[in-house]
């Protein structure tokens, strides 16, 4: 397990590149977020199907069974009240979809239904979590 310090110096690198940008599916969507997260934490998670708009993602989610799937594959899931910062979540989004989220201490960073730009939200409907 990486330790705390390494957690936060890759959760601050991820936050850089992040935080402030509007939800956009060529460059800055969740998915996008938690597959760079996971590479400054030292994972290597499988490469993104491309798309660049909100229905090729919709289909990318179809085609590979969804976020959770895939993080199924090589990260172990935790309850949801164990997540340390940088850790993963999974919320319910719009049309049955997945909306990934990352920890960020009591709280998750991502872009929230409705609107483009990226917030803190209060986590009440965690889905799933894993351990990065």
């Amino acid at each position: 397990m990486i330790d705390l310090e390494a957690r936060r110096v890759a959760l601050e690198t991820t936050l850089a590149k992040y935080r402030g940008r509007t939800l956009d599916y060529v460059t800055a969507d969740c998915a996008r977020m938690i597959r760079f997260h996971l590479l400054q934490m030292g994972h290597k998670p499988p490469a993104l199907p491309r798309y660049r708009s909100a229905i090729g993602a919709r289909r990318a989610m179809i085609q590979t069974g969804g976020i959770s799937a895939v993080l199924d594959t090589f990260l172990p899931r935790i309850p949801y009240a164990r997540m340390l910062p940088g850790d993963i979540a999974i919320l319910d989004g719009t049309d049955s979809l997945e909306c990934g989220m990352i920890c960020v201490g009591h709280k998750l960073i991502g872009w929230a239904e409705g609107s483009d730009e990226m917030i803190n939200f209060v986590p009440f409907d965690i889905k799933a979590a894993w351990r990065a």
